[in-house]
């Protein structure tokens, strides 16, 4: 009770919080982070062993690039953040379609860096940071894909009149997943291109 609802008797009216989404999701999306720590503990693990290794093989990274797709999904989270708060106050969601758009360009881009690491003659096989580097990244970029399709799905839900809960449910479970997947990539991208 605040000190305002006492001196007046009447108790303040109670927000009511709930976890977005389903919680089925959660856990779907908790197993996934548990999977991705494994193998991120597993990078540190091979820095520590062929730090060399791994130093000259950043070299033939694009940092540049990867600090580009950063930026893009950490506008995207911000505008699926915005679009969602949009939605559960029954307003027309226009960010969604920009969310999608950068995470379209990151896609662009990460396919740009794969075809000039590639033409500097790194491949899966050239050495084991290179191996790990294309599973861990294309396994995120899978990731992304399936996130482009939750993307499509807020926005198909935001052209909606009204959402029933189910929808609202679904709408933020989908910006729970692509949260996810922007988490995963600001812990990639210093492990593989910052780590020195």
């Amino acid at each position: 009770m605040t000190a305002t609802a006492a001196r007046t008797g009447h108790s303040a009216p109670q927000r009511h919080r709930h976890i977005p989404g389903e919680p089925g999701l959660w856990v779907f999306l908790l197993g996934d982070m548990i999977m991705f720590s494994v193998f991120f503990g597993f990078i540190a693990v091979l820095h520590g062993r062929y730090p060399r290794m791994f130093r000259a093989s950043q070299q033939a990274l694009h940092p540049d690039l990867g600090l580009l797709n950063t930026l893009l999904l950490l506008i995207a989270s911000a505008l699926v953040a915005r679009g969602l708060r949009q939605l559960r106050s029954g307003r027309p969601a226009r960010t969604l379609p920009w969310a999608l758009l950068c995470a379209l360009g990151f896609a662009a881009v990460k396919a740009c860096e794969y075809v000039l690491v590639i033409r500097g003659g790194h491949t899966p096989s050239s050495n084991d940071f290179f191996m790990y580097y294309f599973v861990f990244t294309g396994i995120h970029l899978a990731h992304l894909a399936i996130g482009i399709g939750a993307l499509a799905v807020l926005i198909v839900l935001s052209r909606r009149p009204a959402l029933s809960r189910g929808q609202l449910l679904a709408a933020e479970g989908a910006a729970a997943y692509w949260h996810m997947v922007d988490l995963l990539w600001l812990v990639l991208f210093p492990l593989f291109y910052l780590v020195a």
